[in-house]
C-alpha cells in the first residue's frame, strides 16, 4: 500500500490540546476530513482509504482524536462521544484555512464509530458538501445488544465490572483501565463479534503500524453503548453516502440502511462482506463508489456509469 510522500504532519488546537493530523496537499480544491473507528488511529484507520482520494486530487485532512495516537490530551485511550464530535467542528474549521482547499467543497469520512459521528457531524454542518459514512455504528444499543450473542456471559460480567471501576477510577483521577478492541469470545475485549477480530487482519496487515495502541479504557464502553447517531439522519441537508456490508456483525448494516433511508440525500451502497471489508477483498468497490460520490459533489462531475453526453 502506497503513502503519498508528500503528506505533512500539522496540528490544530481544540480547547487548549493538540490534536495531530495528516495534510496531503490536493489539485482539485475539494477536501476530505478522515478519522479512523473507534479508538484506532488515523494511520490504520484512514491510509489505505486517504493515499487513493489524494491520489484522485482532493486533499485530505486526517486525524488523531484527542487522548489517542499523536494527538494530546489525558486520560489516554478515552473516548468520549462529545469531545470527539468537537475535534470534528476543530478539524472542518482547520481544513477551511488550508491553502488548497475550497471551503465550499469539503467532505468528512468516518468508519465505524466515526462513521456515527459522520451522521451527527452532517446534520450539525449543512455547509458541508458531502459526507461519507462507511459501515456506521448507528445505533449503538442495537450493535451491544448483538455484541452479547457473540460473547460468553461471564466475560460480559467482566468487562462490564472492569468498566464500572473504570469509570469510578476516572472520578478519582486514576489512570484508565484498559481493554483490548477485541478479541476471541471468553477474552474481556471491548468485541468479540466474529469479524471484529479481523481488525488486525485489515488495518494493521504484517504489523505496518506498531505504535498502534489496540486498546481502549473500559469507562469509554458506557457512551459507545448508549450512542445513537442514526437518529440525526433525517436533518442531514447535504449529500450522504452510507455504505454497509451486508454480513457487519460489530456495527450491523441495517440501522445505517435506515438512517440512509431517512437522509433526505442519501444514496446507499451495499456491500457483501463483514465490518472491515473495504479494507479487505471489498476495497476497489467501496474507493470506486466513494470517489464517484466525491467528485460528483464536491467537482460536479457525471456520477460513474451515468451518459456524460447525454442531454435532453
Amino acid at each position: 500500500m502506497r503513502t503519498s510522500a508528500e503528506r505533512q504532519k500539522v496540528r490544530f488546537t481544540v480547547g487548549g490540546t493538540e490534536c495531530a493530523a495528516w495534510h496531503y496537499p490536493g489539485t482539485n480544491g475539494g477536501c476530505v476530513i478522515m478519522a479512523g473507528g473507534g479508538g484506532v488511529t488515523k494511520e490504520p484507520g484512514t491510509d489505505p482509504f486517504a493515499a487513493r482520494f489524494n491520489d484522485a486530487g482532493f486533499t485530505v485532512l486526517a486525524f488523531d482524536y484527542r487522548r489517542l495516537g499523536e494527538s494530546g490530551g489525558r486520560p489516554r485511550q478515552t473516548v468520549r462521544i462529545k469531545d470527539q464530535l468537537v475535534d470534528w467542528q476543530s478539524a472542518i474549521s482547520f481544513a477551511a484555512t488550508l491553502p488548497d482547499v475550497d471551503p465550499a467543497r469539503i467532505a468528512i469520512w468516518g468508519f465505524s464509530l466515526s462513521g456515527g459521528h459522520v451522521l451527527r457531524v452532517a446534520a450539525r454542518n449543512p455547509q458541508l458538501a458531502a459526507a461519507i459514512a462507511q459501515t456506521p455504528n448507528a445505533d449503538g444499543p442495537a450493535a451491544s445488544r448483538n455484541a452479547t450473542r457473540h460473547q460468553k456471559p461471564l466475560a460480559m460480567l467482566r468487562l462490564t465490572g472492569r468498566a464500572l471501576l473504570d469509570a469510578a477510577g476516572g472520578l478519582l483521577g486514576r489512570s484508565p483501565v484498559l481493554v483490548p478492541l477485541a478479541g476471541e469470545p471468553g477474552t474481556v475485549s471491548m468485541l468479540t463479534t466474529p469479524d471484529a477480530v479481523d481488525g488486525d487482519r485489515a488495518l494493521n496487515p504484517g504489523n505496518r503500524y506498531p505504535q498502534w495502541q489496540q486498546t481502549i479504557a473500559a469507562r469509554s464502553v458506557f457512551g459507545i453503548v448508549l450512542y445513537r447517531p442514526g437518529r440525526d439522519a433525517p436533518r442531514i441537508r447535504g449529500p450522504l453516502l452510507v455504505l454497509v456490508c451486508d454480513q457487519d456483525l460489530t456495527a450491523l448494516s441495517e440501522p445505517a440502511v435506515r438512517a440512509a433511508g431517512h437522509a433526505p440525500r442519501a444514496e446507499l451502497v451495499r456491500l457483501p462482506g463483514g465490518h472491515y471489508a473495504p479494507f479487505l477483498d471489498q476495497h476497489e468497490p467501496a474507493v470506486r463508489a466513494e470517489l464517484s460520490f466525491l467528485r460528483h459533489h464536491l467537482l460536479d462531475e457525471a456520477p460513474a456509469g451515468a451518459d456524460a453526453a447525454a442531454t435532453p
